[in-house]
């Protein structure tokens, strides 16, 4: 098993940059494809990007492409997400998600953090 602990959420107005922490404990964070989901209220949980367990393989949500990056230290056990020129519809609480096979999905995701909210004013 493996414990998810997101942080870096806040509030930043449009154009600016965020980054997102997630720190894995338990079984090593390298036996995970890991990836970043987002979800507000009234809306199903989406995709953001996902990382394959050496980092070799991205994968990101077409809405996100270019402005985020998804990374991963597999020495600090440690996922990122970087979030440059936030746009307001980018505003969501941010999951950190780990699963034992790549690619996965939401809906296969084995393990979850609690969230960070990230809000981007206009």
């Amino acid at each position: 098993q493996v414990q998810l602990v997101e942080s870096g959420g806040g509030l930043v107005q449009a154009g600016g940059s965020l980054r997102l922490s997630c720190a894995a404990s338990g079984r090593a964070s390298r036996s995970y494809a890991m990836g970043w989901f987002r979800q507000t209220p009234g809306k199903e949980r989406e995709f953001v990007a996902t990382i394959s367990h050496a980092g070799g393989r991205l994968r990101y949500t077409d809405s996100v492409k270019g402005r985020f990056t998804i990374s991963r230290d597999n020495a600090k056990n440690s996922l990122y997400l970087q979030m440059n020129s936030l746009k307001p519809e980018d505003t969501a609480i941010y999951y950190c998600a780990a699963d034992p096979t790549w690619p996965f999905t939401v809906s296969s995701a084995d393990y979850w953090g609690q969230g960070t909210q990230v809000t981007v004013s206009a």
